[in-house]
């Protein structure tokens, strides 16, 4: 199903009796999502509305994540947050995962760039929440909920985000010689000191890697501060042309993990387990390849690890009880048939 409006879509929540899978581009299904009947919203897309003066953007949520990048640094904009690299996604696609890349640790997630939504709840009912300006916080908590609801709450129509200036000088530098561990300890000592840094994360063929962003002259001194307080983990080099969306890998014929920490933890996690595909987040998220239908084996730690590549859906540790129940309590009222059955 494609509907052309929002009125459409609406009307056909209303009168479904069967379950909905609500899909953007379809980029970042887990296993178990997208089983019901798919509704698909490329053709709810383009700009209502945007102020480079004001930093806001107003978009359909059909809308592909290439378009927006493309309109913004038309202006020299960007997105308040940074997507993570997936082709093909559309930005509602993106607000329902709140998919957050590596300037998460600098910026903040995507529910924290999102300043309005539209949607369509699961008895048809069109919800506008939120503002079109920064100033209008008016039911915040709301449009903060709509991010990452992964379409169980309702499908997203049209989504408003604060926007920045792209930055004058983006610059990657490596520590090539550290394996994931040793790794952590380096990008924490950059991300707790004066640096601004943009982007911390790991690759097994790049090593540690560190973003710095601004202006010329200020990338300069940082650079140079940066490089003497990791002296001790080998010289810093520059990546000239790093696509930090690489930071997001795809299975190689097993099954993706995504682990989410403290960083404190990972040294631990990551002596559990294989050599991971990326870090990102100073270390705060890992990326990990598993045999098919295999579980990590991990010590207690404080957050998660989701099988987002695979056949079955697994989460370790299970949601413990008191959040299941306020998750099963807000579909309840946002969907009280039951009928939508998630996007990603």
């Amino acid at each position: 199903m494609r509907p052309e409006s929002v009125e459409a879509l609406a009307e056909i929540i209303r009168l479904t009796d069967m379950p909905l899978s609500p899909v953007g581009g379809g980029t970042r299904l887990r296993p178990g999502e997208g089983q019901g009947a798919r509704i698909e919203t490329g053709r709810l897309s383009g700009v209502t509305h945007y102020e480079p003066e004001a930093l806001t953007l107003v978009v359909r949520a059909g809308t592909s994540l290439q378009a927006v990048q493309e309109l913004l640094a038309s202006e020299g904009q960007m997105l308040a947050f940074e997507p993570d690299g997936r082709a093909g996604s559309t930005i509602g696609g993106v607000v329902a995962a709140n998919a957050s890349g590596p300037r998460r640790v600098q910026a903040g997630a995507c529910r924290d760039a999102l300043i309005g939504v539209q949607f369509v709840d699961g008895r048809g009912e069109i919800i506008r929440n939120g503002g079109r300006v920064m100033k209008n916080v008016t039911g915040y908590d709301l449009v903060k909920l709509m991010a990452g609801s992964r379409g169980t709450l309702g499908v997203l129509t049209e989504c408003a985000f604060k926007t920045a200036p792209i930055p004058q000088v983006s610059l990657t530098l490596a520590l090539p010689d550290l394996e994931a561990g040793p790794a952590v300890a380096a990008l924490t000592r950059a991300l707790t000191g004066p640096f601004d840094v943009s982007g911390a994360g790991w690759l097994p063929e790049r090593g540690a890697l560190i973003r710095l962003e601004g202006l010329e002259g200020s990338v300069a001194i940082r650079r140079q501060t940066l490089a003497a307080r990791l002296e001790g983990f080998g010289g810093l080099v520059e990546v000239p042309g790093m696509n930090w969306a690489d930071l997001v890998p795809e299975a190689r014929g097993g099954d993706l993990w995504r682990i989410t920490c403290q960083p404190t933890e990972a040294p631990a996690l990551l002596a559990a387990l294989p050599e991971p595909l990326a870090l990102d987040w100073g270390g705060a998220l890992i990326w990990v390849e598993l045999p098919p239908g295999e579980m990590p084996v991990l010590p207690s730690w404080s957050g998660q690890a989701q099988r987002v590549r695979g056949t079955e859906p697994a989460l370790v540790p299970p949601m413990n009880s008191i959040v299941a129940r306020l998750n099963r309590d807000l579909r309840a009222r946002f969907d009280p048939r039951g009928i939508l059955v998630g996007e990603g």
